[in-house]
This record gives C-alpha cells, structure tokens and sequence, in this order.
C-alpha cells in the first residue's frame, strides 16, 4: 500500500498559548501593529511588505472596495431581505459576482500582460506586443480585459491616481506602459474611446509588483467583502431591496399581466 503524503500548511498553526502567521505572532507581532492590507500582503506573499510595498497594496485594495449600486451589492442586499439571519450568505451572494466583468477583470489583464511579457526585462518592443494583444483579442471575438467603462468616460477616475501612486512607490514599469499601449491600440482598432479602467490599472501594477495573477481576484473579493459589509449595515437601516425587487416584479411583469386581461375579455 502506498504511503499517503504528509499534509503540510506553512500559513499558520496554533497552541493554548500562541498563534503563530507565516513565522509571526498574531499577537505580539501583528495584531495592532500592520494595517488590514499589510495583513492581506502577508496571506498572499507570506511576509510583510515594505513602505513603498504597502503603500501600493492598500491604494489598490481601497480602490476595489466600493463602487456603489451595482451588480455585486444588489445581490447581497437582496439576499439579506430574503434571509436576515445569515450576514455571511449576503457577503457571499455578492462575491460570486465577481467574474470577467466586475472586478474579476483584474485577474484577465494581469494574466494577459503576464502571457505577452513573461520577463519584463527582455528586449522586446511593447508597441509590437501591444499590436499583437489587440489584434489576437479582435480575431477571437473577445473582450480585451482592463479597458472601459460604463459610467466613467472618457477617463476612469481611479486610474490616473492608482498610476500616480505606483510611480511614487516605484511600481510604475513596462506591464503599466504596455498596458497603455494596449488601450491606444485598442481605440484606433475600434474607434471608440477605451480608457484603462480601476481593473487594468490594479492588473498592470500587480504585474509590476510581481503577483501571480492567479491572486488578483482574490484582491477584489478581499476588498469588495467589506464593502458589502457596509451595504448590508446600510439596508439594515434603510432598506431598499424590498423596493427593488417590488418594482422590477411590477415593471418586468405588466405586459404579461396586460395580455392575460385581454384574453380573459
């Protein structure tokens, strides 16, 4: 009989007196002493970050927390109305909505940046590579990840300062400009603005700060998750779901209800 393999987890372990975080103490190391971003660098890196390091993390992480009515927080508060009892069904109605068009976008652009530039420091041109994206992008039929928006045009708001901050930190490299470079291309292929938005943005710096893209999505559940928080505090006070649910049942149904009606005359 083969022998089974050891189970092994090097994030964290406890005993009756410590716990103990990728080699620190929760207690007299982290707890009041690293921010709650510093504490999701070290989920997904395995140590703390740096200044400059942390600076950037948390600049993304704000950036992804609120965005308002949308998508994601209207399946958490109808959630909420229809289950009060379970905050955390609620949270995790409106995380499942984080896919290849809210939020999840940023694991698309940082995986689409990864592909074509493997190693930033190889000598390759980026005017090329950002040809190259976008003309692959066209031929498949698909949507190219990180640009656009349907609220904010021409410029996404959030996008200027997230590259302000990461040339500040100094995360501000060849993914960032490739990136760029691909929305420029973009526009004269489709002839339409295509502004880089939060999620091409946070794709591009994770590139530059060398996260697997892999993780990106998880940076956006982690942030989105207290926002939805908040959304649920909010319904809890002022509802609102109820309304939402009572109008679009009203509106979405009455040419039905129109033709029902008729035939019974």
């Amino acid at each position: 009989m083969k022998p089974r393999a050891r189970l092994r987890s090097d994030i964290a372990w406890s005993t009756p007196e410590r716990i103990g975080v990728f080699g620190y103490d929760l207690v007299r190391d982290l707890m009041g002493r690293v921010s709650l971003g510093d504490m999701g660098f070290l989920e997904v890196t395995g140590r703390l970050p740096n200044a400059r390091e942390s600076r950037m993390f948390n600049a993304m992480l704000v950036t992804l927390v609120e965005h308002g009515i949308v998508p994601s927080t209207l399946a958490t508060r109808l959630t909420y109305t229809g289950a009060p009892e379970a905050l955390q069904a609620a949270v995790a109605a409106g995380l499942l909505g984080l896919g290849s068009v809210f939020v999840g976008s940023t694991e698309g652009a940082a995986r689409m940046l990864g592909a074509a530039l493997p190693d930033p420091k190889a000598k390759v041109s980026l005017p090329e590579l950002a040809a190259r994206i976008v003309a692959d992008h066209r031929a498949a039929g698909r949507i190219i990840p990180g640009l656009g928006h349907p609220i904010h045009k021409p410029i996404d708001p959030r996008t200027p300062r997230l590259f302000a901050v990461a040339r500040a930190t100094g995360f501000s490299g060849r993914y960032v400009e490739l990136m760029r470079l691909v929305a420029r291309r973009a526009e004269k292929a489709y002839g339409r603005p295509l502004p880089i938005n939060a999620t091409g943005a946070i794709g591009s710096i994770c590139c530059e700060m060398g996260l697997p893209w892999q993780v990106c999505r998880g940076l956006g559940v982690m942030a989105r998750a207290v926002g939805l928080v908040g959304h649920i505090l909010e319904e809890n006070r002022r509802p609102i779901a109820q309304e939402v649910w009572h109008r679009v049942e009203h509106e979405a149904t009455a040419h039905a209800r129109g033709r029902l009606r008729r035939k019974r005359r």
